[in-house]
């Protein structure tokens, strides 16, 4: 078929020579040919094979004279032939008379509108069940089994956990958006978005139908959609917003219209849609917003629209796609944290006064005592988001792990082993004796911190942290608050003078190890397990102010000091969205891999070199693995390929000034715009996940599959036609393309008949098994299901 390609683009040029009698020689095997019906004029093979609309290429001009009845001129010199006037239809093969050049048309009789009318209502009606059958296929396909396995698997434990918290109100931390926790149906609208995505881009029902095919019959998304996971309600989103956009880029020669609005609008709901479940819903937002400048573009250097009217079209994209996306993502979190009103296990991960609207929290209408003093019980509290509270348990560090001392460690929950007496270094005497005088902390202060739980003083030496070498280790140390010299704290208030109080919640503290300079701070890193997965605190020499080693003090327990309401540190609605937007994010870079946990590369995914496990190890366990359909996944990947290779040909052909036949230009240019696309949108998707330091895992790749495979309905379908109008026989290209598409649709479903146990869930020997009926299957050695 390249190759077939190749002779055409070199068909004609810009310095063609004048065009020659049409002839059955050898040469013609590379011509379009017409089909020829007895009794009838000749029809255009592409609208015969699909009944197509006018290709994408034709001006709107032209596009006005064939709704009105008359056809295009001939492309290239030669003589004026009869014009082929067609009575009134959308598309598709439709009865003409030939007409002289110079004859007018005579309205036809009411018997012969007819016939028209109800072609056009039989080809609508045609395209609505196809729609339907599709839709049907695709709901049929994911519901079926739904209710296996009956146990958890792989991320529901997660998100199932979440809708419950979101049923009883109580408030939680999620690396994610809130969005998403609200629906988990949504997978099965896949197919028909990518359905009608392709119909618009090209026009041609068949590279719709082999496009459909591709996302039904595939095992990887089929299996994401059956599990209450985020991953199909962000693709129904992301689907949803490309489909609104290609809508809309339709309405552009009505600009201002109702179906114009309305599609505009739909795409700012649907990336706020996208981006409320996953911040990875950027991309589409990348992607619109790579759209709208280029039409933007266009629109400024169109000399016939006045200021006014480039100024209209600029706010109305303004207004739909940057403040109603803004307005409705905001929104998402004021449900959001409405309805998570009551403290639950995520608080932690949250500022002091974040947490003070929290329902239940011990903050939340509390009174305490304004200012800190000798005696004190406290819970000191990092300042960076998602670190925790400054904690200690009694197990210890490990042999060859620094000093062999009590651990100290943050946490992100509240506990009892997070409270700290505040002591005077010098004296083991009582300070809420009530004989003595109460005696406030200042600034400037040499303190000893002890463990209220085990009497073990915060201590560091100049042995090496566990993980960060270059810092020193933090212990506790001591009994019952009896320890050394290196138990002595200076603490400092930042930006304050000395002498002055230490407010509690407000002052911003730093600790200074008396002896060795270092300042208390955690590294953020997780410790192994014999750390309980907890972050690392250290005391680094490094002297430098960063939040890591700046903290509050929250708690304040005293009973000889007075309380005040904390009703007055709530943060405004702004600051709550900002600090979950920074705890979010720094959630997500701090996701690092446990032990034993699989993860996978971003250039395994193309390429389906691995799987991931949702249920299931052994052979006697009901298992399910995540899987792209290996005919569709490879199938996708050789597309990408060819595409670029076929559209570079094609693009070095226009830019060298070669004169494209009429039927292969509207081909290129439904490969090259709508394609174009549709390959923008899988860089977009794809290749930013290099770029990551977090985990990642396989089922992160699944929009961008989204976007490839659309791009390989495009492509196949193009590639049947260009194969079908470079033969001779008008007879024997209708059957290589019927058969082409029919090869590709059955190769699909078959393919989903061998792999479909992936998805729906088996029980037996493993693939390594050779007893194992999926043992033939296992095609790469990567493949451990």
């Amino acid at each position: 078929m390249l190759c077939a390609t190749s002779r055409l683009l070199a068909a004609r040029t810009a310095t063609a020579l004048p065009a020659q009698p049409r002839g059955r020689g050898p040469g013609a095997c590379c011509r379009r040919r017409e089909l020829h019906f007895p009794g009838h004029p000749e029809l255009d093979l592409d609208d015969f094979l699909t009944g197509r609309l006018a290709r994408p290429s034709v001006p709107v001009g032209r596009r006005a004279i064939l709704r009105r009845g008359r056809m295009p001129p001939a492309v290239g010199g030669g003589p004026a032939r009869p014009e082929l006037r067609p009575r009134r239809g959308r598309c598709g093969p439709q009865t003409a008379r030939v007409v002289g050049p110079d004859e007018t048309a005579k309205p036809t009789a009411r018997s012969r509108k007819r016939p028209g009318w109800s072609s056009r209502h039989f080809e609508a009606a045609g395209r609505w069940a196809l729609l339907a059958l599709v839709t049907l296929l695709s709901f049929a396909t994911r519901f079926h089994r739904l209710d296996e396995p009956p146990h958890v698997c792989w991320d529901e434990t997660h998100f199932g956990k979440m809708g419950s918290y979101y049923i009883n109100r109580t408030f939680f931390f999620d690396v994610h958006p809130p969005l998403g926790k609200f629906c988990a149906f949504l997978g099965s609208l896949l197919v028909p978005f990518a359905y009608l995505i392709v119909l618009e881009l090209s026009k041609s029902l068949p590279a719709a139908l082999l496009t459909a095919a591709l996302l039904t019959f595939d095992t990887g998304c089929l299996t994401l959609s059956q599990y209450i996971l985020l991953d199909p309600i962000l693709m129904f989103f992301i689907m949803a917003a490309m489909l609104s956009m290609v809508k809309y880029n339709s309405c552009a020669n009505r600009p201002f219209s109702a179906p114009w609005w309305f599609w505009l609008s739909l795409t700012g709901i649907n990336l706020a849609g996208a981006l409320g479940v996953k911040f990875v819903g950027l991309f589409i937002i990348l992607q619109v917003g790579w759209n709208t400048i280029s039409d933007l573009w266009h629109l400024f250097g169109d000399l016939s629209l006045s200021v006014v009217t480039v100024g209209k079209h600029l706010t109305a994209r303004i207004l739909c796609l940057i403040v109603l996306p803004l307005t409705l993502y905001t929104a998402t979190y004021a449900v959001h944290f409405m309805v998570l009103n009551k403290s639950g296990p995520g608080d932690g991960f949250f500022s002091s006064a974040f947490q003070a609207r929290l329902s239940g929290n011990n903050l939340h209408n509390a009174s305490i005592p304004e200012h800190l003093a000798y005696g004190s019980v406290i819970t000191v509290k990092n300042l960076r988001m998602a670190i925790g509270y400054l904690h200690s348990h009694r197990h210890l560090y490990p042999e060859g792990i620094g000093a062999r001392q009590q651990q100290v460690t943050t946490y992100l929950h509240k506990d009892y082993n997070n409270l700290w007496i505040i002591k005077k270094h010098n004296t083991n005497a009582d300070p809420l004796d009530p004989s003595l005088p109460v005696e406030f902390v200042r600034h400037g202060d040499i303190i000893r911190l002890e463990h209220k739980e085990t009497s073990r003083n915060l201590h560091s030496h100049y042995h090496e942290a566990p993980l960060t070498r270059k810092h020193y280790q933090v212990t506790g140390y001591g009994i019952n608050g009896t320890g050394d010299s290196n138990d002595f704290w200076r603490i400092e208030v930042v930006n304050r003078k000395f002498g002055n109080r230490i407010k509690v919640l407000r002052s911003r503290i730093r600790l200074i190890h008396l002896v060795t300079g270092c300042v208390l701070g955690s590294s953020g890193k997780v410790l192994p397990k014999w750390g309980w997965e907890q972050l690392e605190v250290t005391c680094t020499p490094y002297l430098k102010e960063t939040l890591n080693s700046i903290w509050n003090v929250e708690d304040h327990i005293n009973p000889k000091l007075p309380n005040i309401s904390l009703d007055v540190l709530q943060p405004s609605f702004p600051e709550v969205l900002l600090e979950s937007h920074m705890v979010m994010i720094r959630g997500n870079n701090g996701l690092k891999p446990k032990d034993n946990e699989f993860t996978s590369k971003p250039w395994h995914w193309p390429v389906n070199y691995q799987g991931l496990r949702f249920s299931g190890i052994n052979d006697t366990d009901f298992r399910v693995y995540l899987l792209g359909n290996p005919v569709v996944w490879w199938l996708n990947l050789l597309s990408i390929a060819l595409y670029l290779l076929l559209g570079s040909i094609i693009a070095v052909a226009v830019q060298r000034g070669a004169h494209l036949p009429a039927e292969v230009e509207g081909l290129s240019q439904v490969l090259l715009r709508g394609g174009g696309q549709l390959l923008l949108g899988w860089i977009l998707h794809y290749f930013p996940f290099f770029l990551m330091g977090r985990i990642l895992y396989f089922h992160h790749y699944f929009p961008a599959m989204l976007f490839s495979s659309m791009l390989t309905g495009i492509l196949w379908d193009t590639l049947l036609r260009l194969w079908a109008w470079s033969l001779a026989s008008s007879s024997v290209a209708r059957g290589l393309y019927v058969v082409g598409n029919l090869s590709l649709l059955l190769g699909t479903a078959y393919s989903f008949y061998l792999f479909h146990p992936l998805a729906y869930g088996m029980v037996g020997p493993l693939a390594q098994d050779p007893r194992s009926p999926m043992a033939g299957l296992r095609w790469l050695e990567s493949w451990d299901f």
